[in-house]
């Protein structure tokens, strides 16, 4: 997933507030980062939070351990991973098809040189 850098110094809006204090050619193009532990997965559009990345995909591998899962997730443009409980990966009923929407935190996401 890649981002294109305006010359209003900010990227589009599909990652909220990130790019606010990018510094970076116009032009050129980022790529945002995250780590999995900073995703939450919901079955569907979750309203009243404060969160507002939320990236509609479709599950697309599931890996569980003895506490833990990794869910990985097809979004437009790209793919997350997100870090949860092996309780959650069962509650939320998450396998290969699913479809959930990531929601990640803007102050969670970096953006470094594509």
């Amino acid at each position: 997933m890649a981002l294109t850098l305006h010359h209003t110094g900010a990227a589009p809006s599909a990652i909220a507030g990130s790019a606010a204090a990018c510094d970076g050619p116009v032009g050129g193009r980022l790529e945002p980062v995250h780590r999995g532990r900073e995703v939450a997965l919901a079955t569907g559009p979750v309203e009243g939070i404060s969160i507002r990345n939320q990236l509609a995909g479709t599950v697309t591998d599931v890996a569980t351990g003895g506490a833990m899962g990794s869910v990985k997730v097809s979004v437009e443009g790209g793919e997350l991973t997100a870090a949860i409980t092996k309780d959650a990966v069962e509650a939320l009923g998450l396998a290969s098809g699913t479809s959930v929407v990531a929601l990640i935190k803007s102050t969670e996401i970096s953006l470094a040189a594509a």
